[in-house]
C-alpha cells in the first residue's frame, strides 16, 4: 500500500501464485455480479503488486486496507484535508476534560453489527483493551499514552491518558477500528489468526474474496439509512501499474488510485467523464538504516539529500504530479503554514552536489579514479531497495541512482516484489528503502511516524513505522510536548524544532510530496471528494477514508 500498510508479514503462499500479470478480467468481475444486475458495479483499480491473501484482520496494516472504515468503523471521522474536521461516527460526540488528560465518547445507539448482534459501549472498551493485551496489534502505539479505558453508564466510555494527548484524539477517533467483542474474545491468537469473515458495523461485507477479487455488497441493515447503496463492489488484484492502468483508462474501473504518465491523453481523454485530482498529503522518502553503515553516518546522510536534484526526480520518475519534498518535512501548499523559515534557511538549497561532496570530504572519504569516495579501502556503495511493482517508484530510484553517482556514491536498484518489499522494510532489513508514511491532520503526525522511538522495533521485528530505527530521547520528548498543548503557537514552534532536527540528523530523506493518486468518472458515479468538496482523502489506500468516501457514493441513473 502506498498510504496505509505499515506492518506484518503476508502469508508465505501468497508469493506462490504471484505470476501473472493481471489477476482478473472484465468477464469474471461481470459473471460475479449478477445478482446485481440492475445496477453496474463499482470497480477498483488498486495496483499493489501482489494477488490478495484474503485476510481481513483491521489491525494488521497488510489487511487493515481492506477492512477500515468499509467494513469496520471507527468512532469518529478525522479529516486529514480539512485540518482535522471531525463528524461523528460510531460515537455521536466527544469531549475532553481533566486539562485534556480525560475523552469521553457518547456511543452511538441502535447500531449493530452485520451478524445481527447490537453495538455498543463494551466493544468499545474491549477493542482498546484488546490493543493493551497484544501490543502487536496497536499500530498507532495509543497505549503510550493511554491508562485506561472503561465504560460509564450505558453509552459512554472514558479515555484517561497519562498526560495531556489532544493529538492522539486523530488515532483514538480515528484510526482505530472497532471490533464485536462477541466473536473476537474467542479468537485464539488475534495478532496470527487470519480473519477471513469479518463482521463489522460498516455499510458493505465482503461477500467473497479470492487471489483474483474482492467483492463487497452493500449492507441491507446498515445504520446510515440512505448511504452505502451501491450494491456491489470490486476490487481486482492487479501486479503491475501498466495493465492497471490500461483497465482504468478504458473504463472498466470508475474509481482509482493509481500513477498514470501522460495521464491527460493516456486517461483523459480517453473516456468522457474521466478525471483526476492529485492532493499533496506526505512525503515519499529514503528510509536509511540508521543502525548500520554506511547510513548510521549523518555525514553521509546529508551527502545524499544535498546530492538529489529532487526537481529533476520529479519530472522524470513522476511526470512532475508529484512536486519536489523538502528535507524539512514540511508538505506544501498543504501545511505550508507550518514551515520553519529559520530550517529552510539553515538547510539552504536542497540541491548542492558541491556541498555533498565537501562533505564526504570533510567526513574522510577520498574520490577514487572510478569516481566513487571510499574511506578506509571501503567504497561508499548502498542499494535502494523499493516496491518493484510500481513503476513510477522504480523510475523515480533509478534516477535517485543516477543522481547519487555524480556525487561518488555508487547506488543499486533493487525492485523487489511487494510482499518482500514491505517484510524487508518493516524488519529494518534493506540499507536505503524508497517508501511513505501516511501523515495526518498536520505534519506532526508524519514526523511522529518517522521519529517516534516507540513506533519502531528491533531490527528483525516488523516495525509500526519509524524503519529507520531513529531513537532519541529528546525528540521523543518533543513529540510529547506536542500532545500536551492546545496552543497551536507552542505546537508550531514544536514542530519547528523537529524541522531542525530533520535537517540535521536527517532520520529521514524525503524525496518528493506524496499525492492522493485518485482517477474517477463522473458519469458512472457522483459523491467523489474533490478540490472544492474535500471531505475525505480520496485514494483508496486511505483509511478509514475511503470507506467513508464509499458510504457516500451513488451510481448514475
Amino acid at each position: 500500500m502506498r498510504k496505509k500498510i505499515r506492518a506484518g508479514l503476508f502469508s508465505s503462499a501468497l508469493a506462490l501464485v504471484a505470476g501473472a500479470c493481471i489477476a482478473v478480467t472484465p468477464g469474471v468481475l461481470a459473471s460475479s455480479t449478477a445478482g446485481a444486475a440492475t445496477q453496474v458495479p463499482l470497480n477498483l483499480a488498486n495496483e499493489q503488486g501482489m494477488l490478495w491473501p484474503c485476510t481481513f484482520n483491521p489491525f494488521i496494516p497488510s489487511s487493515a486496507p481492506y477492512s477500515v472504515g468499509v467494513t469496520y468503523e471507527t468512532l469518529e471521522f478525522v479529516n486529514s484535508l480539512q485540518s482535522g474536521k471531525v463528524t461523528p461516527w460510531l460515537a455521536t460526540s466527544s469531549a475532553w476534560s481533566n486539562d485534556n488528560k480525560t475523552l469521553t465518547f457518547t456511543i452511538r445507539p441502535g447500531v449493530k453489527w452485520s451478524d445481527g448482534k447490537p453495538f455498543s459501549a463494551a466493544d468499545v472498551v474491549y477493542t482498546f483493551n484488546l490493543l493493551k493485551k497484544y501490543p502487536a496489534l496497536d499500530s498507532n502505539a495509543v497505549w503510550s499514552v493511554l491508562s485506561h479505558v472503561k465504560q460509564s453508564g450505558a453509552n459512554k466510555v472514558i479515555f484517561t491518558f497519562s498526560t495531556s494527548a489532544v493529538p492522539y484524539f486523530y488515532y483514538v477517533a480515528g484510526q482505530v477500528p472497532i471490533v464485536p467483542q462477541h466473536l473476537w474474545s474467542s479468537i485464539a491468537n488475534p495478532v496470527t489468526n487470519p480473519i477471513s469473515h469479518p463482521v463489522g458495523t460498516g455499510g458493505y461485507l465482503m461477500s467473497k474474496c479470492t487471489p483474483q477479487n474482492i467483492q463487497w455488497t452493500n449492507n441491507p441493515h446498515y445504520w446510515q439509512a440512505g448511504k452505502a447503496v451501491v450494491k456491489t463492489v470490486n476490487m481486482p488484484a492487479f501486479l503491475s501499474n501498466n495493465t492497471c492502468n490500461e483497465y482504468l483508462a478504458t473504463g472498466q474501473s470508475q474509481w482509482g488510485s493509481q500513477f498514470i504518465p501522460n495521464i491527460q491523453s493516456y486517461y483523459v481523454a480517453k473516456k468522457p467523464g474521466n478525471s483526476y485530482w492529485f492532493p499533496p498529503v506526505a512525503n515519499v522518502s529514503l528510509f536509511p538504516n540508521l543502525t548500520t553503515a554506511p547510513l548510521n553516518d549523518v555525514a553521509v546522510r546529508q551527502a545524499i539529500s544535498y546530492g538529489i536534484n529532487r526537481p529533476t526526480v520529479s519530472k522524470i520518475g513522476e511526470y512532475g504530479y508529484e512536486p519536489p519534498a523538502s528535507q524539512t518535512g514540511i508538505v506544501a501548499p498543504t501545511f505550508k503554514s507550518w514551515s520553519s523559515p529559520a530550517a529552510t534557511a539553515a538547510f539552504g538549497a536542497s540541491y548542492n552536489p558541491t556541498k555533498a561532496k565537501s562533505i564526504l570530504k570533510s567526513d574522510g572519504y577520498k574520490l577514487g579514479s572510478d569516481g566513487v569516495f571510499a574511506k578506509n579501502g571501503k567504497k561508499l556503495a548502498v542499494t535502494i531497495i523499493t516496491n518493484g511493482g510500481y513503476s513510477d517508484w522504480v523510475a523515480t530510484v533509478q534516477v535517485i541512482a543516477a543522481e547519487l553517482k555524480k556525487i561518488g556514491i555508487a547506488a543499486t536498484v533493487s525492485p523487489i516484489a511487494s510482499t518482500n518489499f514491505y517484510s524487508d522494510v518493516y524488519a529494518g532489513k534493506f540499507q536505503l528503502a524508497y517508501n511513505v508514511e501516511t501523515g495526518g491532520p498536520t505534519p506532526f503526525y508524519e514526523m511522529r511516524q518517522w521519529m517516534y522511538s516507540k513506533n519502531s522495533a528491533p531490527i528483525g521485528t516488523a516495525a509500526a513505522s519509524n524503519w529507520e530505527r531513529f531513537n532519541s530521547p529528546s525528540v521523543d520528548k518533543l513529540l510529547a510536548d506536542y500532545g500536551a498543548t492546545t496552543s497551536v503557537a507552542k505546537q508550531h514552534t514544536i514542530v519547528n524544532k523537529l524541522q531542525m532536527v530533520m535537517i540535521k540528523q536527517l532520520p529521514v530523506i524525503p524525496v518528493l510530496e506524496e499525492v492522493d493518486w485518485f482517477q474517477f468518472n463522473s458519469k458512472a458515479f457522483t459523491g467523489f471528494p474533490s478540490a472544492s468538496n474535500p471531505y475525505a482523502q480520496p485514494g483508496l489506500y486511505n483509511i478509514p477514508d475511503w470507506g467513508y468516501v464509499l458510504d457516500n457514493l451513488k451510481p448514475v441513473k
